[in-house]
């Protein structure tokens, strides 16, 4: 059951109508962590421009914005944000058997970059909140920051980081607040990680 109450369109802010009504064309529906954060007036205006402008096309290749988020959905174990970035990443053409490899941390047949990408999102996610500060300023070991600055565009390595942390967050955001899912189960060999 969800942290808190779902609101329904009706109770979302003035503030948050334009962004909620675009987003609902989009859609469908209004998707549950809308209705949560909609319980914050204002939020959703700010979170949804930003969060189609970091998931859109950039500088960064769509497909490795989908793989790193399901690797840290993974990570977190979080069923919705899964859910979410699983279905994304099937309609992007991602394969089902890529998804279950990323769920393994199997990266055998991903490209350079995108094998890159993903040890990143793992680094990010497992051991940067373990490292403290006077073990390693950054959190992430030095070669692998090194290789990725070197493989990577300023553009495309902003995009990446900034992806992985805004998955982190969303994962974390999702997983405690207990939301239902409101699009597809991830797929089996996904789900079975979680």
């Amino acid at each position: 059951m969800s942290l808190v109450p779902l609101v329904t369109s009706a109770q979302f802010s003035p503030d948050d109508q334009p962004a909620l009504t675009q987003a609902v064309q989009a859609y469908g529906e209004v998707l549950n962590t809308w209705a949560g954060i909609g319980n914050s007036p204002g939020l959703l205006a700010t979170y949804l421009p930003f969060l189609r402008r970091l998931n859109g096309p950039g500088a960064l290749e769509g497909r490795v914005k989908d793989l790193v988020a399901v690797r840290v959905a993974v990570l977190n174990h979080c069923r919705y944000t899964a859910s979410h970035r699983c279905t994304s990443a099937l309609a992007g053409g991602v394969e089902v058997d890529e998804l279950a490899a990323v769920a393994d941390g199997e990266l055998e047949g991903f490209t350079e970059l995108e094998r890159l990408a993903l040890r990143l999102a793992e680094e990010m996610t497992v051991a940067l909140p373990n490292v403290p500060v006077t073990e390693g300023l950054t959190g992430v070991s030095t070669s692998l920051r090194d290789e990725v600055q070197r493989r990577f565009s300023p553009a495309a390595l902003v995009e990446l980081v900034m992806c992985i942390s805004m998955w982190n967050a969303l994962s974390r955001f999702h997983r405690v607040m207990d939301f239902e899912l409101d699009m597809p189960k991830p797929p089996a060999p996904v789900e079975a990680r979680l």
